[in-house]
């Protein structure tokens, strides 16, 4: 049960050497990235040192052995950081595993065994090396060397990396790390600095320079036709970009039911915000309204990843019939097939399983994430009496994360989602307000273009 992870028995939370000892191998990449590798004293040498004896006897022993001589000597290449990088990623994935075994066990759930393979490298690889000199820049500087000059120094490379399609991905993710170390500079006066974070997005964004992110795309992508049951929509966004997924079940002849999930993004500027974010995402008139009218999706020859991930064509999905969320959870959760995790993808902050609760009172219910852009807020999460959301794991405890909630209103259930604005608020004032900021912009735009 879901509830024995909360409880710190079985299969929960309780002290775990082993994960706090992957935690604090990949502590050595952390700390020399907040002072720079470019200074390595005895203390941050001898956590190197640790780090290449945790991979003794892996594939990566060679590289990581001799990248820590190599940065301890004075001298950092690409290489070197590459395989940092690298075996930082493969510590915390291995958390991530040892983590979503407990939830898998917790909760009952079959997963799927990884069948994918990697992609071809992109063909815009002459592309990368701006990326990766500013990466190795911030590495030698360190957090607490980040000033203005070095922050508007990526702006050549995202601009490049926007430019193909191939590298959106990697674009966003420099774009904001740039962004995050801009509103912190000079970060030699910022207290406290969110080192891991940042580590985790250098290191990642260092793999997807290498290569383009080879790793991230499936060579090969099955086609389903069957119909998505929605469970909830989890809303990303930052100021340049916002992406909405959808969590759901699909039923497709001749398989399991299977949890999936559907991804549509937007490029943004930060004016944009709240319900007016929708706005952006009208290129997919079906999947929004399924979600603002609680439908099923029919869907006809949906690409689907290896790692559970619909390649979302708006034309091949049709809103169907009524399909309740709550009664989508009560049927068809409990027995779907989840995923497999895409290698990359292996990070504990990447847990997010959909879980439905109804003792609410066992669980710790994070409202942080909740979006702007739809009507679920902490109050109506407060009074709630069951809960559809995801299970995460964040600086050591279980949380789920709320995508809808049911209330009871004049003595009756009702649900409230997070897309539940998919098409624009109910409130006609506010429809207005949100309508306005995009149509404003596009505006402005048209008038700029026609100059």
């Amino acid at each position: 049960m879901l509830s024995t992870l909360f409880a710190g028995t079985g299969t929960g939370t309780g002290p775990d050497p082993e994960i706090d000892a992957a935690l604090e191998t990949a502590g050595a990449v952390d700390e020399g990235l907040l002072h720079g590798f470019a200074r390595i004293d005895d203390d941050r040498t001898a956590a190197l040192a640790g780090l290449a004896g945790a991979f003794a006897g892996s594939p990566l022993r060679e590289a990581v052995a001799e990248a820590v001589d190599k940065i301890a000597a004075g001298s950092v290449a690409d290489d070197h950081l590459f395989a940092l990088a690298a075996a930082r990623i493969a510590l915390f994935g291995s958390v991530h595993d040892a983590l979503l075994a407990r939830a898998d066990a917790a909760l009952g759930r079959p997963r799927a065994d990884w069948r994918g393979e990697p992609g071809p490298a992109a063909a815009a690889t002459h592309l990368l090396g701006g990326a990766r000199s500013w990466l190795r820049e911030l590495a030698i500087t360190g957090w607490r060397g980040v000033d203005h000059d070095l922050v508007a120094a990526a702006g050549q490379a995202i601009e490049a990396a926007l430019g193909d399609p191939e590298l959106r991905r990697l674009a966003v993710l420099l774009d904001g790390l740039a962004a995050e170390l801009r509103a912190g500079s000079p970060i030699a006066t910022m207290d406290p600095v969110p080192v891991r974070r940042w580590a985790d997005l250098w290191s990642r964004a260092l793999l997807l320079a290498h290569d383009g992110g080879r790793a991230q795309r499936a060579a090969q992508a099955e086609t389903v036709t069957g119909r998505l049951f929605v469970l909830g929509v989890d809303v990303h966004e930052h100021p340049t970009a916002v992406q909405v997924q959808v969590h759901g079940v699909l039923e497709a002849a001749g398989a399991p039911n299977r949890l999936v999930r559907a991804s549509v993004s937007a490029a943004k500027v930060d004016t944009i915000v709240g319900p007016a974010i929708w706005r952006l995402l009208a290129g997919h008139p079906m999947l929004l309204t399924a979600l603002a009218e609680r439908r099923a999706l029919d869907l006809t020859d949906m690409p689907l990843l290896a790692g559970g991930d619909l390649i979302w064509h708006d034309a091949q999905a049709k809103p169907g019939d009524p399909a309740d969320p709550f009664t989508t959870a009560r049927v068809h959760l409990g027995a779907a097939l989840a995923p497999a995790t895409p290698p990359l993808e292996r990070h504990p902050s990447r847990i997010a399983e959909p879980v439905f609760v109804e003792d609410l009172s066992t669980v710790a219910l994070d409202t942080t994430r909740l979006p702007a852009c739809g009507p679920l807020t902490p109050e109506i999460v407060s009074a709630a009496n069951a809960c559809i959301g995801l299970l995460r794991w964040d600086d050591g405890a279980w949380t789920v994360q709320p995508l809808g909630v049911q209330v009871t209103v004049k003595k009756k259930q009702t649900g409230v989602h997070t897309a539940d604005w998919a098409l624009g608020p109910a409130d006609a004032k506010l429809a207005k307000s949100a309508g306005e900021a995009v149509e404003v912009l596009r505006e402005r735009a048209g008038r700029l273009l026609r100059k």
